[in-house]
């Protein structure tokens, strides 16, 4: 990873994966879109707002996604001092944001007409929950001091520090009585759902990844841009 240290290779890089990565989320989305609601049967229990499924699911993996590779962006920038891990989690983390409130809010239609409650405070729910903000806390330390450096060490260990939070997402229906389901799909035993549920959620998780790939890129293309500015206005300055 290294060799992508340098942000002309970064670049290079980016500018062949883009379009790529474009073109496997539209593709994904359109297919994930129509099996899941037009090829999918209704649940026996949920009925039709098993298909709220579709879109709650993806976003919730996406949202331990994200922040686990942050993370890992996070130790690297602090032990190995790579120069574009600390940028990467700065561009990351509005979208792993975005992905958890999604993740929240669609689980909040899905448990009303299940649960009879719009929220619980119940084990899955809380740490999700605490996830968000923990996405809000590593943007405001990004930007709370004026050296950059010292707002992305800072934010770096808060990530760090908040990823214990992602294992206790993943196991809290097995370690605590949760009105959540169990897990479905993500088992050592294999998939319980029936595979006309499975493709399309699959097809969904794909695009939402693609998607991820796509904002980050562009984010992270927008950061060495403005860095690159920044740093000419400094050279003119000391000049």
């Amino acid at each position: 990873m290294h060799r992508y240290a340098n942000p002309a290779q970064f670049l290079r890089l980016a500018r062949a994966v883009q379009p790529w990565a474009a073109a496997l989320t539209a593709v994904c989305l359109v297919a994930g879109l129509y099996l899941g609601i037009f090829a999918s049967p209704p649940d026996y229990q949920q009925g039709e707002s098993v298909r709220i499924m579709y879109v709650h699911v993806p976003a919730a993996w996406m949202a331990l996604f994200v922040y686990t590779v942050m993370a890992a962006a996070s130790f690297a920038a602090l032990v190995w001092k790579h120069p574009l891990a600390d940028l990467f989690a700065k561009a990351a983390a509005p979208i792993g944001a975005g992905f958890t409130l999604i993740a929240l809010a669609t689980g909040s239609l899905w448990g009303k007409p299940m649960w009879g409650a719009w929220w619980v405070w119940d084990a899955r729910l809380t740490s999700v929950l605490v996830l968000f903000f923990l996405y809000l806390g590593h943007m405001a330390l990004t930007n709370a001091f004026d050296e950059p450096t010292r707002g992305a060490r800072a934010a770096a260990i808060l990530a760090l520090v908040g990823f214990v939070n992602v294992p206790i997402i993943k196991f809290s229906v097995d370690w605590w009585n949760t009105l959540h389901q169990p897990s479905s799909v993500l088992r050592l035993d294999g998939p319980t759902i029936d595979p006309s549920m499975l493709w399309p959620l699959l097809l969904m998780a794909i695009a939402f990844t693609g998607y991820f790939l796509c904002l980050v890129i562009l984010r992270m293309r927008a950061e060495i841009a403005a860095r690159r500015v920044r740093a000419l206005r400094f050279g003119r300055t000391a000049g």
